[in-house]
């Protein structure tokens, strides 16, 4: 198996195990000393660099809010260091985020990750894009009106 299958490998498998099963204890295998958020706008770290336990911490509070998030990986695409992960993603609001109160609803969103890799093939960082403006508007969209009528009873 190649560095690059190798990588979109492992890579795969920390998605699965770290973000979508929540064992954040797991990512001492996966994350080098530091791993650094080059770009993501939006998320409370962006621009910061974390040891493995402020990473974790950072898995731990991300996931707090949608406890059954999935990703549902689309594409992974390598170049040099790199592994481009391009997904989509679900999850149930069962807890606060960002002055959103749980609203019960599965939220849908969409992004591309470019994940930087060490020698030793371990993770650094990332650079992100993704569409929280789309979170906003779902957590923000009005309860679905239902007009409950007494039968007999005309409007």
């Amino acid at each position: 198996m190649t560095s690059v299958d190798q990588r979109k490998l492992l890579l795969t498998t920390f998605i699965r195990q770290i973000w979508d099963d929540g064992e954040a204890d797991a990512a001492d295998g996966y994350i080098a000393e530091t791993y650094t958020i080059h770009h993501d706008p939006g998320d409370p770290w962006e621009g910061r660099t974390l040891d493995r336990s402020g990473f974790k911490d950072r898995v731990r509070e991300s996931r707090a809010a949608f406890p059954d998030q999935r990703f549902d990986i689309q594409g992974l695409f390598a170049e040099g260091d790199s592994v481009v992960m391009t997904w989509l993603w679900n999850g149930t609001h069962r807890g606060d985020l960002a002055g959103f109160p749980a609203t019960g609803r599965l939220i849908h969103m969409s992004g591309a990750t470019v994940y930087m890799f060490d020698s030793e093939d371990r993770l650094t960082g990332h650079w992100q894009i993704t569409d929280r403006l789309g979170v906003l508007q779902q957590l923000q969209r009005p309860l679905p009106y239902v007009h409950l009528r007494s039968p007999g009873v005309r409007d």
